[in-house]
């Protein structure tokens, strides 16, 4: 990677080490209603924002709740995770202060809702080192775009793609990302496993963890 001056973070995945909290989810809110995950479900809510999610969930089921009431009973199923129990990936709280005494502008570009995000983020202590917390709904275009990170860059005051470094878990998040015109890391997680040569093809670099990015 060339010198750069902001880094974005995809969170789920990425930084916080959560996937399996959302697979236990679905697996449990599809079996209160007496269905089974598909196989390609992960993958195809994996970029959206939770209104997206919860539309694309009631459409596919067929429910009769609201996205609103979907979204309500995902939130408390996953409040309590997101408060107290979730963890960083390896590496993730060192390199995060390095980067920030280095100078590095920091940002959060997620998928996940605010009310959740927010607890995790302080939970795990990392919440001020973030100039700046974009999350998909407010983007009209999810990941699989640059939007979301185009206005991570905004809210940073303006700084170039090309000067920053997108991590992302996801193959959507990385080709949205490299899309834009940005630098781009592939992180490893298990969930996205499957995906990991595409991933290591297009990324400017892979890693299974953030201690390989400490100095």
């Amino acid at each position: 990677m060339n010198n750069f001056k902001a880094a974005i973070f995809d969170l789920d995945g990425t930084l916080f080490d959560s996937m399996h909290l959302w697979a236990d989810i679905d697996r449990e809110f599809l079996g209160r209603r007496g269905l089974e995950i598909p196989s390609d479900y992960m993958i195809s809510i994996a970029h959206l924002g939770m209104y997206d999610t919860a539309l694309y969930t009631k459409k596919r089921f067929v429910l009769n709740e609201s996205p609103e009431e979907l979204i309500a009973e995902w939130s408390e199923m996953a409040l309590r995770f997101y408060s107290e129990d979730v963890r960083l990936k390896k590496g993730a709280a060192e390199y995060l202060r390095q980067l920030k005494k280095k100078g590095i502008s920091l940002a959060v570009a997620t998928a996940n809702g605010r009310q959740l995000f927010e607890p995790a983020l302080k939970h795990t202590g990392i919440d001020r080192l973030f100039d700046a917390v974009v999350s998909s709904d407010e983007v009209e275009r999810k990941k699989g775009f640059p939007d979301i990170y185009l206005l991570a860059c905004k809210k940073l005051g303006g700084i170039p793609a090309e000067e920053t470094v997108v991590f992302e878990d996801i193959l959507l998040g990385i080709k949205g990302a490299k899309d834009g015109g940005f630098q781009t890391v592939a992180v490893y997680d298990e969930t996205s496993s499957e995906n990991e040569k595409e991933l290591r093809a297009l990324a400017d670099r892979y890693i299974y963890d953030f201690t390989e990015m400490l100095e």
